[in-house]
């Protein structure tokens, strides 16, 4: 077990670091953050912020022998880096999981190799691939295989035409083909899993996506309740199944789509996940304490949600007088929010909003899922968030 007063490494600086940084200081940790930009949310509380980047080996020397532990909060770091920094000290999630997570390919590869629920799908390097695709898949959705997020580096093609001019788009990156399928909602579930193989799920969260981007989870998922008992403990069989596959030591995101009342995988988050905010105001223990715990060597808590919540997303258009990001730059009227009953409001202290930049997010807890649901979207609407 690393104990406090220990120093932590946090590889990313970005809110969910942020969040890590401050779990870490009310459990008696110190941490530093290894990350680019001088301006980075988690660097500005973190114990000391290394500004350089993620491949500068004299940075990695230094957390290195520094720190007695090191961890991600986003999964575009390259593996590289963590299987570097784990010839010194602990590092978790594994470079082995993180590259599975990484890369597109590798990720519904590892899923269909191990028998989980996903969508149909074709692997993508060449226009050749393209042309020999399955008709079935049509409709479908190209992605790179590498740094697509929030809808960035995804189009949706009806055919084989389409495709082609989306692969030449994305300047011949290799990308897998998924065919589209027909959403009832979508889900998540966020978990933690420890070095002796034990995991503690928190219940799944219902995702609504506005411009490919999470917009409002409600949790626990309403929806998923109203199908079936089980499917929900499905939901989590099927993420702690993912974990056990992959090695897994941390925080871990899986996003589910559910279709005609079955689950179909489609991503996974190596890192604690946007859905899972909600768990800092509606749960006796936030995914980023399990964050530290599994880290750390510590026993892994055992989640209760103690209250309905439902999180808002709060996206950089806002800071702009059309709410589209453009014309004058102006602060949001926190005081809207704050008068909301059961509203807590979350701000990132980035640098700089900008459109479809996340900011910050606000979760409204109660007694009454409904309730709890229609004072966040009256709060979302009165904020000004916009559903074009």
């Amino acid at each position: 077990m690393i104990l406090p007063p220990a120093t932590l490494g946090m590889l990313g600086g970005g809110q969910l670091g942020r969040f890590f940084v401050s779990a870490a200081h009310e459990m008696g940790y110190k941490v530093w953050v290894l990350d680019p930009d001088p301006h980075s949310p988690a660097g500005l509380v973190a114990d000391r912020h290394l500004i350089a980047a993620y491949d500068d080996y004299v940075a990695l020397d230094t957390l290195g022998a520094e720190c007695a532990a090191v961890t991600t909060e986003f999964e575009n770091v390259p593996a590289d880096t963590l299987d570097y920094l784990s010839k010194f000290i602990p590092v978790h999630p594994a470079a082995s999981a993180v590259a599975v997570c990484q890369n597109r390919i590798a990720e519904k590869t590892f899923l269909a190799e191990h028998g989980l629920p996903h969508g149909p799908f074709a692997v993508i390097r060449g226009e050749d691939d393209i042309r020999a695709a399955d008709a079935g898949l049509f409709p479908a959705v190209l992605k790179v295989a590498r740094f697509g997020y929030d809808g960035k580096g995804q189009a949706r093609v009806a055919d084989r035409e389409q495709a082609l001019a989306a692969f030449q788009h994305f300047k011949a990156e290799p990308c897998v083909l998924e065919k589209m399928l027909t959403l009832d909602f979508e889900v998540s579930v966020v978990l933690a899993r420890d070095e002796a193989g034990t995991v503690r799920a928190f219940p799944p969260g219902e995702n609504r996506h506005r411009n490919g981007i999470l917009d409002v989870t409600i949790a626990p998922a309403l929806a998923l309740a109203s199908l079936s008992a089980d499917m929900q403990g499905s939901a989590e069989r099927i993420a702690e199944r993912i974990a056990d596959k992959l090695g897994y030591v941390g925080t871990l995101g899986v996003e589910f789509f559910v279709c005609g009342g079955e689950l179909f995988v489609n991503e996974m988050a190596p890192r604690p996940h946007n859905s899972g905010h909600h768990t800092i105001d509606a749960c006796d223990v936030s995914q980023y304490e399990q964050q530290v715990r599994a880290l750390c060597g510590l026993a892994l808590a055992t989640p209760r949600q103690h209250s309905a919540a439902v999180m808002v997303n709060v996206l950089g258009e806002l800071w702009y007088e059309d709410g589209k990001g453009h014309g004058p730059y102006r602060e949001p009227d926190w005081s809207v929010l704050h008068a909301v009953p059961g509203l807590r409001l979350h701000l990132y202290a980035k640098h700089h909003a900008r459109a479809g930049r996340k900011m910050g997010h606000f979760v409204v807890i109660g007694d009454d899922p409904a309730q709890v649901l229609e004072r966040a979207l009256q709060a979302r609407a009165a904020i000004g968030i916009r559903d074009e």
